[in-house]
């Protein structure tokens, strides 16, 4: 879990700047604009969760050392 969260955190910001140069910026919701802004949304939501993830482990382990 160490690696993991990093190593999908590194994959969807890769993700979010490839669409990024998918998009056209004269037609955000045409064609493949599209596809690129709902990318760009579920990896801005996968950070999310994986952030959580980060402090709900944290969390955890600081509430195993207390007792």
């Amino acid at each position: 879990m160490k690696i993991a969260i990093p190593l999908l955190t590194v994959v969807a910001c890769i993700l979010i700047i490839y669409n990024l140069t998918n998009l056209n910026y004269d037609a955000l919701l045409e064609g493949e604009s599209v596809i690129a802004l709902i990318t760009i949304f579920a990896s801005l939501c996968a950070i999310l969760l994986l952030q959580i993830l980060r402090v709900s482990k944290k969390i955890e382990k600081l509430d195993k050392r207390k007792k």
